[in-house]
């Protein structure tokens, strides 16, 4: 028996396949020109049913489990943008993201509309769209608003439909996107966890079906327990980056004959990189660069406390960069034992252009200019926390007029991915390879190196490492 050829909708035919029979077809197969046995019949329409939910549940399952393997908001968004218009039977559509709670972050995506579209569609007051009824969470708008027909639609807004002639949208489907299991129950606790509201929108007059409505607002609901997920998990980043960010220098310093610039990317679980540049009694100048073991708000909260207390040993002590190292080493090993880090500290004279370096545990310098580029080899030495004394000779640098001093964490070694030979390798042809003229602004030579040593860029969301680059450029 051939089932009946899905209606199609808004012109697009139904991405999701209808349930194969249905009453009136078993009554058409019942006809003298089709004679069955009305002992199959039941039969036959309750295989059919089981057929459909059948096909149904596998589309569901096949848009959840791409919308699963999103890791990012904006991605996860586009995602539920593209599974719930095939669902509708749209073509476009956005997402409008406002959390009930009001800590953000609020924003508006489109699917097949350009930004300005979207900036049009903004500029309608918000009672005049159904999305904007949502997230005020007025009544009637918990199961989805339908406007079949816009330009038929009685009291419509003139702006509203001045957008829709511009945009050539004829229809739309609103659905709320709130976590929970959609009962009555359940509604006042919904609108409290709102995230905000998804619009399909027709090309010309339609509106989904029940059926349709039924499986776009089950994939709506999963969406949305996956999205208040990865939007706590986009708080909590934001959050570790804005406090990693307030430990460090707010500003680099001004000092005579060298000019500074600093790049850093906390990864998404909060690492302990850090970077320092202060000024110095004598007109010097102290820069430093470290990385504390562990990651999350601890090894946050330590990367603080260990650039505090090397600023105060720096100012002390400062032209003798081991002495600095030696009086961290014992902090950290009396105030946290089970802790160790790595530290790089130099003792920098503009006017002599000449830099003291003392290592523990960290990747060497490398020395830019016209006529080098070269790791400064510094000694090999345990981390701080690591031995019962530390202790290491320091190295002195001689830096020519022009010349830049590039201070990292391993973290820029280790998101290459590469083995370490080949990370320093690659460090040392981006270095090399810094345009000539980019080498009298240490901020663009900063840029071409991250750049080139990590052509993905260092906003990569999966990533356990910290980067920092401090670059120093002498005159």
């Amino acid at each position: 028996m051939n089932a009946p050829h899905p209606p199609k909708v808004a012109g697009i035919d139904s991405t999701v396949p209808a349930p194969a029979h249905t009453v009136a077809s078993v009554a058409t197969s019942t006809s003298p020109a089709a004679p069955a046995n009305p002992q199959n019949a039941p039969g036959v329409l309750l295989q059919d049913r089981l057929a459909g939910w059948v096909s149904d549940l596998t589309t569901l399952h096949e848009l959840t489990e791409h919308l699963a393997r999103t890791s990012s908001l904006d991605e996860a968004l586009q995602e539920l943008l593209r599974a719930g218009a095939a669902l509708v039977g749209a073509r476009r559509g956005l997402v409008v993201l406002e959390p009930a709670d009001g800590h953000g972050p609020d924003t508006m995506i489109g699917l097949g509309l350009a930004r300005a579209d979207l900036g049009h569609i903004e500029t309608i007051p918000r009672s005049a769209v159904p999305y904007g009824r949502i997230l005020e969470g007025l009544p009637g708008t918990d199961d989805g608003v339908a406007v079949p027909d816009l330009l038929a639609e009685k009291g419509l807004d003139p702006r509203h439909r001045e957008v829709a002639a511009r945009l050539g949208y004829a229809a739309s489907y609103t659905l709320p996107l709130a976590p929970g299991a959609g009962t009555d129950a359940a509604r006042t606790a919904e609108a409290a966890r709102r995230l905000g509201a998804a619009v399909w929108l027709y090309d010309e007059p339609a509106e989904p079906s029940e059926r349709q409505r039924h499986l776009v607002g089950l994939y709506a609901r999963y969406a949305a327990e996956h999205l208040a997920r990865l939007l706590e998990l986009e708080r909590t980043r934001a959050s570790m980056a804005t406090m990693s960010e307030e430990l460090l220098p707010s500003r680099l310093p001004r000092i005579p004959g060298v000019q500074l610039a600093a790049r850093h990317r906390t990864s998404p679980h909060g690492g302990g990189d850090w970077y320092d540049a202060l000024p110095l009694p004598d007109a010097a100048l102290g820069l430093a660069v470290g990385s504390v073991t562990g990651a999350g708000p601890s090894a946050v909260a330590a990367m603080g406390r260990l650039r505090a207390s090397l600023r105060a040993y720096a100012v002390m002590e400062g032209e003798d960069p081991v002495a600095v190292l030696s009086d961290l080493e014992l902090l950290l090993r009396l105030t946290e034992p089970a802790r160790s880090a790595t530290a790089l500290f130099g003792y920098c004279e503009p006017a002599l252009r000449r830099v003291t370096l003392a290592g523990a545990g960290h990747s060497p310098p490398l020395l830019l200019g016209e006529r080098r580029t070269e790791f400064v080899e510094t000694s090999v030495s345990a981390p701080l926390g690591m031995l019962a004394c530390w202790e290491a000779p320091s190295v002195e640098v001689h830096v020519e007029p022009g010349e830049t001093v590039l201070l990292y964490t391993d973290g820029l070694l280790h998101r290459t991915g590469d083995p370490t030979d080949r990370a320093f390798a690659r460090l040392h042809a981006a270095a090399a390879g810094v345009p000539q003229a980019l080498r009298r602004d240490p901020g663009a030579i900063a840029d071409h190196v991250l750049r080139t040593v990590l052509p993905e860029g260092v906003q990569t969301t999966d990533s356990t490492e910290d980067v920092v680059l401090l670059a120093a450029r002498f005159e």
